[in-house]
């Protein structure tokens, strides 16, 4: 027995002792456990564990008695860490241990039913839920009702980002710009009661608690950034959510805004009303018996450039777009962006379609990969994505709105449109980091798939780098099936030879010759 000295700030010994079994099957599966107890972490620590036989006198002797041999039972005794020296309990590490204790138990199962002729499940977890209960839906269906109470993209952009680019100009490019934005169409603070108010316990599921509990505290970072909209407080609400810029993705950037800007003549351009009509044609071709891919394309006056919001591609009405991009383009914001929100809305719970926490990098950096692939990244793309890395990262050191313009126009040598452009997106409501996790995502991507990972987990929905192994159990568990709609441009020849290349393992510069 262990005894602690009141006011002692000694943690009590994580042990685990496991013993009994006697056949080849149940020795197996005693392996198992302890490979699983030992895989185990929590608040830092591992355990230890002791394999101890369960000899005559052992008191499970008497509370097994009349039910089976006791030398035929596995025999497992856990630590009780989750006890504080008053007798109350810990709930986070109550609550860790009940779930790494469950999957140690499933996972032994399996290794018990393993007799090498296929009678083991695919997933440990299969042994669990093979379906979602009614609770996993509810609290879906309330959390995609708050996800969608708000528009977070749309309301921390500027209104009157072309009014304010002329009126810049006019100004001399020496006093910072005056963006205005939309109202909030919600109370933060309220959102916030309600969203904590959704109890995940009831899920019965390890993994679906977490992939919620995950992506409520998005939405938490989310609501407090509203909250703070245009205040001091909203730039480290964003570093928050979206990190510090990476040292070796700043070094990549600085690197590719080396390479020398292409010269090349005004070419034919797509304006915003021919974009549309082209989104829609290339929307209306996924099209099948079994499947419509339900999307709509919008032209309005209060966004610049594109943006998906659900279902919708939103075109602003000042778009133009260099011919030789549009491919690229619509590769970008229909077959990725669209097409994974349409293959998640189809996966049982909304939460696929509207994206799993910190699911942002992937879906840009897919969308960037989606460029490479049809042959549409030029090097002035790339250039324009190493520069919001460059521009994140100096808003985050503390740079305003001039100083970012005026490192983007002079040292990085882009045009006054251009630089303001990306100024504007990095410092609108007061400093958003996402611009960044475009050329961090596409890295995340091409390495990836360069280190020999498919690419079909993620078109399944909306999901993280680090979500894969979770989506492939989900799969294995059938609680997802196989993407509806695959990207069209995956058909391409050309591509298939692009992605091989990958494999040797080529650098971002060389990716575009």
């Amino acid at each position: 027995m262990h005894i602690q000295i009141e006011g002692s700030q000694e943690l009590t010994p994580f042990v685990a002792v496991v013993g009994g079994g006697r056949s080849a099957r149940e020795l197996r599966a005693r392996k198992a456990m302890i490979r699983a107890i030992e895989r185990i972490t929590i608040d830092l620590r591992h355990p230890t564990v002791i394999e101890q036989p369960a000899e005559p006198g052992h008191w499970l002797h008497d509370a097994l008695a009349g039910e089976a041999a006791i030398s035929d039972a596995l025999l497992v005794s856990l630590p009780r860490i989750h006890l504080a020296d008053d007798g109350g309990v810990y709930p986070q590490v109550a609550h860790e241990l009940a779930v790494a204790c469950g999957d140690a138990l499933l996972r032994t199962a399996c290794a018990y039913m393993d007799d090498g002729a296929g009678h083991a499940p695919l997933h440990y977890r299969s042994l669990g839920r093979s379906a979602y209960l009614k609770a996993a839906l509810r609290v879906d269906e309330k959390l995609a009702r708050i996800a969608a109470s708000f528009d977070f993209l749309l309301s921390v952009s500027p209104i009157n980002t072309t009014a304010a680019l002329q009126q810049f100009s006019a100004d001399g490019e020496q006093v910072a710009p005056a963006f205005r934005y939309r109202p909030l169409t919600v109370d933060p603070d309220l959102i916030k009661r309600k969203l904590y108010r959704l109890d995940f316990s009831r899920l019965e599921d390890p993994l679906l608690e977490r992939l919620f509990t995950d992506k409520r505290h998005e939405i938490d970072a989310q609501l407090t950034m509203l909250a703070t909209r245009n205040t001091p407080s909203f730039r480290p609400a964003s570093h928050f959510l979206y990190g510090a810029v990476p040292t070796a993705l700043l070094q990549d950037a600085r690197q590719l805004l080396t390479l020398p800007k292409p010269r090349r003549g005004k070419g034919a351009c797509v304006d915003a009303p021919a974009l549309a009509d082209a989104a829609r044609a290339l929307i209306g071709s996924y099209d099948r018996d079994d499947a419509r891919f339900d999307a709509s394309v919008e032209v309005r006056d209060d966004i610049a450039g594109l943006m998906v919001t659900g279902d919708r591609l939103l075109v602003g009405s000042a778009t133009n777009v260099p011919v030789e991009r549009l491919d690229a383009l619509l590769s970008h914001e229909v077959s990725t962006h669209l097409l994974t929100y349409l293959n998640g809305a189809r996966q049982g719970l909304s939460i696929f379609r509207s994206g799993l926490a910190k699911y942002e990098g992937v879906q840009e950096g897919l969308g960037v990969f989606a460029e490479w692939t049809v042959g549409g990244l030029t090097t002035t793309r790339m250039r324009l994505l190493a520069a919001r890395v460059v521009a994140v990262d100096a808003m985050q050191h503390g740079a305003d709105f001039m100083e970012g313009y005026r490192q983007l126009r002079h040292d990085c040598g882009f045009s006054v449109a251009g630089a303001f452009s990306i100024a504007a997106r990095v410092h609108r409501s007061g400093g958003l980091a996402k611009d960044a996790i475009y050329l961090e995502g596409f890295r995340t991507v091409i390495d990836h798939v360069a280190g020999g990972g498919a690419l079909m987990p993620f078109w399944l929905g909306k999901i993280a780098a680090s979500d894969v192994p979770a989506m492939e159990e989900l799969l294995q568990r059938g609680l997802v099936h196989a993407p509806r709609f695959l990207p069209s441009y995956l058909d391409r020849p050309l591509v298939q030879q692009r992605i091989g290349r990958l494999k040797a393992g080529i650098g971002l510069e060389q990716l575009l010759q």
